[in-house]
């Protein structure tokens, strides 16, 4: 009988975190979430406009950083708090950026959720394509940020 050790295998969260959020650019995923309101079947993340906080809660729970996912960024913040993450100055590779809420030309406003990458870019979703993709983690200076939030799990 041979009797061959099987190998320790010991998961590296914070590079899978990473390549999981880095590989999700570009990608349709988030952008439908479908409730039924009041017996009707309907789209709440509208096509990606509302998105951003199902993205970020949904690869939260795969990395097991949070309990559940989420539509909105303030429940997704919360969930945050509760499971450890913290406030911190800076941003550094996987801290959660929530930006200012502004309102736009519809009259809607919003507060949006994102991933900090590195070398001043953010991960979030896009409300005009749906799809999630790379900028600036300030958008050019054109959104204030409200909060960055790490989790020690993650060091």
């Amino acid at each position: 009988m041979n009797k061959t050790k099987t190998p320790k295998v010991e998961p590296l969260v914070f590079d899978t975190y990473i390549a999981v959020i880095k590989n999700s650019v570009g990608s349709k995923m988030f952008r439908n979430f479908y409730a039924k309101i009041s017996g009707k079947k309907k789209d709440i993340m509208r096509n990606g406009d509302l998105s951003c906080a199902f993205f970020v809660s949904s690869v939260l729970v795969l990395s097991k950083l949070i309990k559940d996912g989420h539509g909105t960024v303030n429940s997704t913040v919360e969930d945050m708090k509760k499971t450890g993450w913290k406030i911190i100055k800076k941003p550094k590779v996987g801290s959660v950026i929530v930006w200012e809420k502004i309102t736009f030309g519809n009259g809607e406003s919003n507060k949006h959720i994102g991933f900090y990458v590195g070398k001043n870019i953010a991960v979030s979703t896009n409300s005009n394509t749906g799809l999630i993709y790379e900028h600036h983690y300030t958008f050019g200076g054109k959104r204030k940020i409200e909060a960055i939030y790490w989790n020690d799990k993650l060091n």
